[in-house]
């Protein structure tokens, strides 16, 4: 326990550092940015004095890392308006998102893992079908079902047009976002599941609970389930983590103005405060659902365990 305590904020720290270095070195500044190459040096150099652009790499992280141990993200670059504002504002939309699209993700993820983890033709299918549809990037599957959905069909918005900070007036603007983030978690969740389903499913004591004509549903809930409790629960952490992540791509596509669509504006204008913010943001919520799935499994292995 006091070892998993320990890791997880070591792993933040490093998080961070990789965080901040991937943001250096992105080419050009908010500086550049701001003044859409029309400034002059004396006041880029200004400009890059008062935002303290012109600090040393190592000052700035030591700053920034400082301030979010204090509850500060700084400012924004481009805006001058607190991070912490633009976040808050955004932060509503995406995890009503990323909830949804989870809430759609596990049972489908934990269905399909069951079915392609079974030793039969079906279960064979199944897994190819896993695997390949996993390998599908997500901006080709939200694609295909906007063009499905939206344009054969004619059943639902193609974008949600959603402004900073407000709610969709229809709420049909929300299923083209969610199943777009949903798909491809679903299948990758049960591609990483398929195996530990296999593998449950060969032990002996389940073959022997099969020959002794008990019901599916029992074998399922009494000699298979508690062995995938605690991997379910690493991958769903991962998922949900990388939802928050990938929304990045479903919310610039659909116009929805959540911290993907922030995230991606902010990339462009290297407002590096708003990148590290949502960055951090998303690795917090991963190391935070490994933490209590780490938790569950020691739960888990402790009930297992003689007395």
């Amino acid at each position: 326990m006091m070892l998993r305590l320990v890791r997880a904020p070591l792993l933040l720290v490093g998080v961070s550092v990789l965080v901040y270095a991937a943001t250096e070195a992105l080419p050009g500044d908010a500086a550049d940015a701001r003044t859409a190459g029309r400034a002059t040096a004396a006041q880029l150099a200004k400009l890059r004095t008062r935002t303290g652009l012109d600090a040393p790499a190592w000052q700035r992280y030591l700053d920034w890392a400082g301030g979010l141990l204090r509850g500060d993200a700084g400012v924004s670059l481009l805006s001058d308006r607190p991070v912490a504002d633009l976040v808050g504002q955004r932060l509503p939309a995406t995890a009503t998102l990323a909830a949804a699209a989870l809430a759609a993700a596990v049972p489908a993820m934990l269905a399909l893992a069951w079915i392609a983890g079974t030793p039969s033709r079906t279960g064979r299918i199944a897994a190819a079908a896993v695997t390949a549809a996993a390998a599908v990037p997500q901006v080709v599957v939200a694609a295909g079902l906007t063009a499905v959905f939206a344009g054969m069909l004619a059943w639902l918005p193609p974008v949600s047009l959603l402004p900073p900070g407000g709610t969709p007036a229809d709420p049909r603007a929300l299923t083209l976002p969610v199943l777009s983030l949903a798909v491809p978690s679903a299948t990758y969740g049960a591609a990483l599941l398929r195996g530990v389903v296999a593998d449950a499913a060969a032990r002996p004591y389940v073959r022997d609970a099969h020959l002794r004509g008990l019901p599916r549903w029992r074998v399922a809930a009494v000699y298979v389930g508690p062995m995938l409790l605690a991997p379910a629960a690493r991958v769903v952490a991962v998922v949900a983590g990388g939802l928050v992540a990938s929304t990045a791509v479903v919310e610039t596509l659909f116009g929805y103005a959540g911290l993907g669509e922030l995230l991606t504006g902010a990339v462009a204008n290297r407002d590096t405060p708003v990148v590290q913010a949502v960055a951090m943001l998303a690795a917090a919520v991963v190391l935070a659902g490994l933490f209590l799935a780490d938790l569950l499994a020691a739960a888990t292995d402790a009930r297992r365990s003689p007395a």
